[in-house]
C-alpha cells in the first residue's frame, strides 16, 4: 500500500507525537537524522519544536507520508531561505521513512513527492532548486542520486558521531530548472 502524502498538515498532538516516535525510531534505527541511537522522543522534542515554530513564521513547511492506517510513516521539512541573494532554493531537512516501511520503496515516494511539492505546491513558484546535506559513510548519497540529486561538495570530517567517528557532510543539490 502506498503512503498519503500532504503538505502543510494541521499540527495537533497526533501529527506532533507521530513525527517525535518516527524521529526516535529512524534515529535508533541507525538513521543519520540529527541524533545518535539511543534516544528518546523527549530528547528530539526541542529539535521538533524549533521546526514547528519556524512553520509558524511561515520559514518551514511539512511534508508528512502517511500509511494505510493515517500513522506517520515518513517527513520532510522545506526551509526556505532568508537571504535575499539565495530565495531561489529551498533546504529540505529531517527526511525520514519509518524504519518498518524501508524496502518497500516508500523513500523514492517520498523524494518524488518532495519534488512534485516543490514545482507545483503554492508558495514555491520561486524555488529553482532544492539542497540538502547528508552524513558521509551511510550509503543515503547513493539513495539521494538516485533521486537525481548530485554532490556539489563536501566538508571532510564535519559530523562527529563519536570519538574518532567523524564523517563527511556531503552536500546534494535537485535543480528544478
Amino acid at each position: 500500500m502506498a503512503l498519503t502524502f500532504e503538505v502543510d498538515p494541521a499540527v495537533g498532538p497526533a501529527l506532533r507525537d507521530g513525527v517525535l516516535a518516527l524521529w526516535a525510531d529512524v534515529s535508533n534505527a541507525g538513521g543519520a537524522v540529527g541524533f545518535v541511537p539511543p534516544v528518546t522522543p523527549e530528547e528530539i522534542r526541542p529539535a521538533l519544536l524549533k521546526h514547528l515554530v519556524a512553520m509558524t513564521e511561515g520559514g518551514t513547511r511539512l511534508l508528512v507520508g502517511r500509511d494505510e492506517h493515517g500513522e506517520v510513516a515518513a517527513t520532510a521539512f522545506f526551509t526556505f531561505n532568508t537571504h535575499p541573494l539565495m530565495t531561489h532554493w529551498v533546504w529540505l531537512y529531517t527526511v525520514m521513512v519509518h524504519p518498518r516501511h524501508q524496502g518497500r520503496g516508500y523513500g523514492a515516494d517520498l523524494m518524488a513527492a518532495v519534488e512534485h511539492t516543490a514545482r507545483t505546491a503554492p508558495g514555491f513558484e520561486a524555488v529553482e532548486a532544492i539542497r540538502l546535506t547528508c552524513r558521509g559513510g551511510t550509503g543515503v548519497d547513493g539513495f539521494y542520486a538516485k533521486s537525481g540529486y548530485k554532490e556539489v561538495g563536501r566538508v571532510p570530517d564535519a559530523i562527529r558521531v563519536a570519538p574518532g567517528d567523524d564523517r563527511d557532510d556531503i552536500i546534494m543539490l535537485l535543480p528544478l530548472q
